[in-house]
């Protein structure tokens, strides 16, 4: 009976060996990590290599070291779960004609892949003045042409990215795009207010997104997100210089678009041209919906609550339209701070599709110079709870049927 047992042993969950994480540096591959020589190709084969393995792998990129990346692809499916620890730095090529023949809204482009981690104490820079100087937005005799997003996740399921940063991208600091279940932490994104079109993050059709406790400072949008995309939880997050936190913008060219399921919780915004947007284009159709503020601090912020039903990023005037994304069920809860615009709170709103069941519930807006604020409604329709300043403006009332979310929920459904 003894021998019996023992012979069983090796089979056994708990005696089976337990697989090791492969390390690959990248200087195994040749990466020189000066700064002036190239490395794409050492980081091109450590990830061939990992993303190949039965085992996770972990790629390294040194402490101390600059490594100076060209426009690479990193491509799933992988074997098994991959993990970039990122200790150095990953600078980009100074000059936009490397992109000449290739892909100019890419630089480092992960897609397709499961189970990936993007972490570590180490920097990523875009290296974008280049960029900025020939865009459109800073020089109106420049063409309006494409810049590199900085980091692009696309079709990515279980992703996290954690503790790096990311500074001066050439557009759009990180964009998910077609993904699922993700979870940002402890990132911070600067680059100078001046610099057009750098959004920190920006959503796209991706679902169940958790970010939390991260900084951003940079010349556009802190976070946006656009169609398709829900069960977006936000928390924690630093923004400013910046345009603010925006849902939008939705509906460009006559598009159909939706955003539902959205929570903001735990924010302070300073001196931001934008607060709390949602923007449409007239026109697009679809919807923005369930989607919550809450417990939000502003200093010296532009425009704190806005919703824009007639957004116009346009050289030329917008054609009036009737079509538009429909907009309801928005709440805006222990809202505080200034406001460095006499209109703190603007609600212009579709002719043909009002603003339903908007909901202000302890908003206090003043003015950062010490004036009186005020309110704008236009087809907007709602309700208030407790003090409301400005006082709001709605047209009439209506049923809340939105969410309103404890500080808890922001991490549900991950």
């Amino acid at each position: 009976m003894l021998t019996q047992e023992v012979m069983k042993l090796p089979h056994s969950p708990a005696a089976r060996p337990r697989l090791e994480t492969k390390i690959l540096y990248v200087n195994q591959f040749g990466a020189k990590g000066d700064g002036v020589q190239d490395d794409t190709d050492a980081f091109r084969n450590a990830w061939k290599i990992a993303c190949a393995s039965i085992t996770k792998a972990s790629i390294v990129i040194p402490h101390d070291k600059k490594f100076l990346v060209r426009p690479i692809s990193f491509g799933g499916p992988c074997r098994a779960k991959v993990t970039v620890t990122i200790s150095g730095t990953i600078i980009a090529p100074k000059d936009p004609d490397v992109w000449h023949g290739l892909n100019p809204q890419k630089w480092l482009y992960f897609h397709g892949v499961n189970h990936l981690t993007v972490r570590g104490s180490g920097i990523i820079n875009g290296r974008g003045h280049k960029w900025w100087s020939q865009s459109c937005k800073i020089n109106a005799t420049n063409p309006c042409e494409h810049a590199p997003t900085a980091i692009i996740f696309h079709r990515c399921k279980k992703l996290r990215v954690r503790d790096i940063a990311l500074i001066n991208s050439q557009r759009t600091h990180i964009a998910f795009t077609n993904s699922f279940r993700i979870v940002v932490s402890g990132i911070k994104m600067i680059a100078p207010a001046s610099s057009p079109n750098t959004d920190g993050l920006h959503i796209s059709s991706s679902s169940r997104v958790n970010i939390k406790d991260s900084i951003i400072r940079t010349g556009d949008d802190c976070i946006s997100i656009v169609g398709n995309s829900s069960i977006i939880r936000i928390k924690n997050i630093a923004c400013g210089p910046g345009h603010g936190i925006s849902v939008g913008s939705l509906g460009m060219g006559n598009s159909w678009a939706q955003v539902h399921d959205v929570i903001v919780d735990q924010a302070f915004l300073a001196h931001t041209k934008n607060g709390l947007r949602i923007k449409t284009w007239q026109g697009g159709r679809g919807f923005a919906s369930q989607i919550t503020f809450q417990n939000v601090l502003m200093e010296n912020v532009s425009h704190p609550i806005i919703i824009d039903q007639y957004y116009c990023d346009s050289l030329t005037p917008c054609l009036n339209q009737t079509l538009a994304v429909k907009v309801a069920n928005i709440s805006y809860v222990s809202i505080k701070g200034t406001s460095a615009t006499e209109e703190s709170v603007r609600f212009a709103c579709s002719d043909s599709f009002p603003c339903e069941k908007l909901y202000l519930e302890e908003v206090q807006l003043l003015s950062y110079t010490g004036k009186n604020t005020s309110s704008f409604c236009w087809e907007a329709q709602g309700l208030t709870s407790g003090s409301v300043d400005p006082p709001a403006c709605f047209s009439s009332n209506g049923t809340f049927i939105g969410q309103k979310a404890d500080s808890g929920s922001a991490l549900q459904s991950f």
